[in-house]
């Protein structure tokens, strides 16, 4: 009975497998067939999708080509900024009859930022005198007047004022360094300030005719120059002061009784008799360097971010025989800006001037130009000689600074018009200027 009712079981459970396999077998069959048709689909799906993507890259290929095609003249027409380039233009005694006239300030002020030059370099010192009211002046007794402008105003500040709403810099230019002629009052309130030569003379010819020379190595000298570059810094909105090649000393000169004792002091023989001596060069040229740093301190303790611009001749002429070792005076960073003055009718004379190796030192490290002669009153020169000098200068990332502003376009071979339209044609756009920060 046992092992029938064990056999019923066993073919129950049997059947009861079978019944439930078989709609298993068909459940996977269905699964199968449904899995590879989806597998189909999705084949074919994919093959599809390729294409599409083929198709879509191509056509972001050809978008990608005519879009560049199409923006590449847009780029090269998208303004640059302008190139940052001294500019600038002297303005001397000659051009007293223009800073006394407010009227013909405004209108040089407008033409020249019409004409994209940047910065006016006014004479602030020359012949002994000053050119706006002086209270060292007055204290020193060198000047028994005040030069003022037609209306009794203050040329130099409204030069500034001027100037300074067309977007020019205004640096004056201490023009006569250690000049002063001999019958200035400054010589007869101060005759032991002079130096002299060897044999006793006071005086040289210079361009400015004859001159006698403050003696840079005494110590009330370097407080007179010092008071009065301090008071036109501080009581003016100037961008910075100007000293050129007459911040110096003629090799030649040295031997007055003050500088023979120093010396003598100091190295313990007396000064060659030769002036050129290398010993006696440099120890005269070191003194200048050091009252140039002291006088730089003063200026930047003062206003810290006031240009200090030097305008001397090239370095060989001016260390040998101006005692002027502005090269160092650089290495000392104490100059913000170097205009060498290299005035020659000839280009090729010119172009090798500029070319020169402690120029383009020199440009490395500060803003750095190039004074032009654009001509004097018995000496006119020629437009193209000019543009052809400042197209030099420019290809060689030097800037440019013009001797002097009523030679632009007057005392000229050309019409004031014709001389317009050519410095038009070499500055055409703006120029920007270093700034101090």
């Amino acid at each position: 009975m046992a092992s029938r009712l064990l056999k019923k079981s066993l073919l129950w459970r049997v059947c009861v497998a079978n019944a439930s396999i078989k709609p298993m077998k068909s459940i996977l069959k269905s699964m199968f067939a449904v899995q590879s048709w989806r597998q189909r689909r999705a084949a074919t799906f994919t093959q599809r999708l390729r294409k599409y993507l083929y198709l879509l890259l191509g056509l972001i290929s050809c978008l990608t080509i005519f879009v560049v095609d199409n923006f590449t003249p847009a780029i090269a027409q998208v303004p640059q900024l302008p190139r940052e380039e001294i500019r600038g233009v002297w303005m001397t005694n000659n051009d007293m009859d223009i800073l006394k006239e407010r009227p013909k300030v405004l209108e040089a002020v407008s033409q020249l930022r019409q004409l994209n030059f940047n910065t006016i370099y006014p004479v602030i010192w020359n012949s002994g005198y000053v050119m706006y009211p002086s209270a060292v002046a007055k204290r020193t007794g060198i000047q028994p007047f005040v030069l003022r402008g037609s209306d009794g105003h203050d040329i130099l500040a409204d030069l500034i004022n001027q100037a300074h709403r067309q977007g020019l810099l205004v640096i004056p230019w201490f023009e006569f360094g250690f000049m002063a002629p001999p019958t200035s009052e400054l010589v007869m309130e101060h005759p032991n300030w002079f130096t002299r030569k060897r044999n006793g003379s006071q005086t040289s010819i210079s361009a400015a005719g004859e001159v006698m020379w403050l003696n840079p190595f005494h110590p009330e000298v370097q407080q007179f120059i010092t008071s009065l570059v301090l008071e036109n810094v501080t009581q003016y909105d100037v961008d910075g002061i100007q000293f050129d090649d007459h911040m110096s000393l003629p090799h030649e000169f040295g031997y007055d009784p003050y500088t023979v004792a120093l010396y003598t002091q100091e190295t313990k023989k007396s000064p060659p008799r030769n002036a050129e001596d290398q010993d006696w060069v440099r120890w005269r040229a070191d003194k200048i360097t050091a009252f140039m740093v002291k006088l730089n301190q003063a200026v930047k303790a003062q206003k810290p971010r006031s240009i200090f611009s030097v305008s001397p001749n090239y370095y060989d002429f001016a260390y040998k025989f101006q005692l002027q070792d502005w090269l160092n005076w650089i290495k000392l960073n104490i100059v913000d800006e170097l205009i060498v003055q290299i005035y020659r009718p000839n280009l090729q004379s010119f172009v090798t001037n500029i070319s020169r190796a402690e120029i383009q030192q020199a440009q490395k490290v500060i803003p750095t130009g190039v004074g032009i002669m654009a001509g004097l009153r018995n000496n006119p020169v020629t437009i193209q000689q000019i543009k052809a000098q400042v197209r030099a200068a420019q290809e060689r990332g030097l800037g440019v600074a013009f001797f002097y502003y009523e030679s632009l376009w007057e005392y000229s071979p050309e019409t004031a018009t014709e001389r317009k339209a050519g410095f038009q044609a070499l500055f055409r756009a703006p120029a920007l200027r270093a700034r101090i920060e």
